[in-house]
């Protein structure tokens, strides 16, 4: 296994194994190695310095950590992943964020006892479930996959 250190056309910098050189090469050649910040594919090696491993002092070094896998997203999981980010953008520019006190705000709204607008924030899923108990129609916003899986 090979580690190379990588970055991006945007400048993001991350890490990943490869079984060999060639293996990257493919890889990279079609399409699948990518940026886990930004997505591009436009990916590129950079300069590591080589790890040289002395036998004299084997004792004393801690183990070194197990590769990890790297989980290839298909073009449609990174569309549903980027429709998902506009999603959470668009409500958060166009609507207020109440925090904490959301379900009271939504009542208020309900029964008209504050101004009717578009709010969002965090409610525990009883308060949720006894918001639509109500007849308050509340949608929970969907949460953006860790860009690293």
């Amino acid at each position: 296994m090979i580690k190379y250190a990588l970055a991006c056309d945007q400048a993001h910098e991350f890490e990943s194994w490869f079984p060999s050189s060639e293996a990257y090469e493919a890889q990279r050649t079609r399409g699948l190695v990518t940026c886990p910040y930004c997505q591009s594919d436009k990916v590129e090696k950079q300069i590591m310095a080589p790890s040289v491993g002395r036998t004299d002092k084997a004792a004393d070094r801690p183990p070194a950590p197990e590769p990890q896998a790297v989980a290839m997203l298909s073009d449609k999981e990174r569309q549903i992943r980027a429709m998902i980010r506009a999603v959470r953008e668009h409500v958060m520019q166009n609507s207020e964020n109440v925090g904490k006190g959301f379900a009271e705000e939504a009542r208020r709204i309900h029964y008209g006892e504050a101004e009717e607008r578009a709010i969002y924030g965090e409610a525990e899923p009883a308060e949720a479930r006894a918001l639509i108990e109500e007849g308050i129609d509340v949608l929970p916003l969907p949460a953006i996959p860790d860009d690293r899986n």
